[in-house]
């Protein structure tokens, strides 16, 4: 009997010295995860911006573009279709392409029933002699004169000669004018020199409508086939804040391929866009005031063919 309660006395003894232990374990660990959450340093501890870890999400879609603001899919004559980033800070359009109707040739852009755009044309020495009067009866609003361009090989600054008939000739038919200069710069130091020169060429007029810096790619032993991004982006700004500080109103004139694989966009994004796109239907995804829909067109008073125009929110 002596026996069994002492070896009952030895268990219980054993039972409370392994709970004794066990609650010195947990107590512990408990203080170790205390300690380790006041320690710890977050990554990234001393930036603004929330960080999250997730896990992208997969997603298909056979639109042309996701107008949600994710990706831009384009054509490309090498690879196909190819994927190209949207930035999220350069605004998107907001022209609602089912609005814009084609009724003679030209388009114009409707609501509630009635027209809200305007009708141009650009022209330059190319164009000939034209009858202005014949232009504006024919419904053209507005005209974007040529003053003058960089030549492809020596990169000599020269005025369009037709750039004072045409100016005076569009006015005098109440067209409003507007001006564009074709840009071969390869440098800020030349670009404000096209300014300059655009400046001077309109000093005698009081135009209506932007001064357009059109630079273009050539592909064809041109002095701009090795510019770079950031030295373009460098001549649009340059030639945009000095015709800015003129009093007028700058404007970048590009190509829908050239604007999404050469220029910088985010740089520009303050200046106002117009697009040239050939087709029924502009597909460009970011914003754009006036839209260049054709090369081929027929206005009576110019002979030959020219570029049509529609302004979807007038000067």
């Amino acid at each position: 009997m002596a026996d069994n309660r002492r070896r009952i006395r030895f268990k219980s003894i054993a039972i409370l010295e392994a709970v004794i232990i066990l609650l010195l374990i947990i107590a512990l660990i408990f203080v170790g995860l205390i300690r380790g959450r006041g320690e710890a340093v977050p990554a990234n501890a001393n930036s603004d911006k929330p960080q999250v870890r997730r896990r992208a999400v997969i997603e298909k879609e056979e639109a042309f573009y996701q107008m949600d603001g994710r990706k831009i899919l384009m054509q490309d004559n090498t690879y196909g279709e190819i994927f190209v980033p949207v930035y999220s800070d350069v605004p998107a359009s907001t022209i609602d392409t089912e609005k814009i109707t084609m009724r003679n040739g030209y388009a114009y852009y409707m609501e509630n029933g009635e027209a809200v755009s305007t009708t141009g044309v650009d022209v330059s020495e190319f164009q000939g002699d034209i009858d202005w009067t014949q232009v504006r009866q024919a419904g053209i609003d507005f005209a974007f004169i040529r003053i003058g361009y960089r030549t492809y090989g020596d990169g000599i600054v020269t005025y369009d000669t037709a750039f004072q008939r045409n100016i005076e000739g569009a006015q005098a038919a109440g067209i409003k004018v507007g001006a564009y200069f074709y840009s071969q710069a390869t440098n800020t130091d030349e670009a404000v020199e096209e300014a300059d020169a655009v400046i001077d060429a309109l000093a005698p007029y009081d135009i209506t409508y932007p001064v357009v810096y059109d630079w273009e790619i050539v592909h064809d032993a041109a002095r701009t086939d090795e510019v770079s991004v950031e030295a373009l982006a460098d001549c649009c700004v340059a030639f945009c804040e000095r015709v800015k500080d003129s009093g007028y109103t700058p404007m970048i004139y590009q190509n829908k391929a050239t604007s999404m694989n050469k220029l910088d966009l985010p740089r520009i994004k303050d200046y106002d866009f117009w697009l040239a796109e050939y087709d029924d239907k502009p597909s460009y995804y970011y914003d754009f005031r006036i839209w260049q829909y054709s090369n081929t067109g027929s206005i009576p008073g110019i002979e030959g063919q020219v570029d049509l125009n529609i302004c979807f929110r007038p000067y």
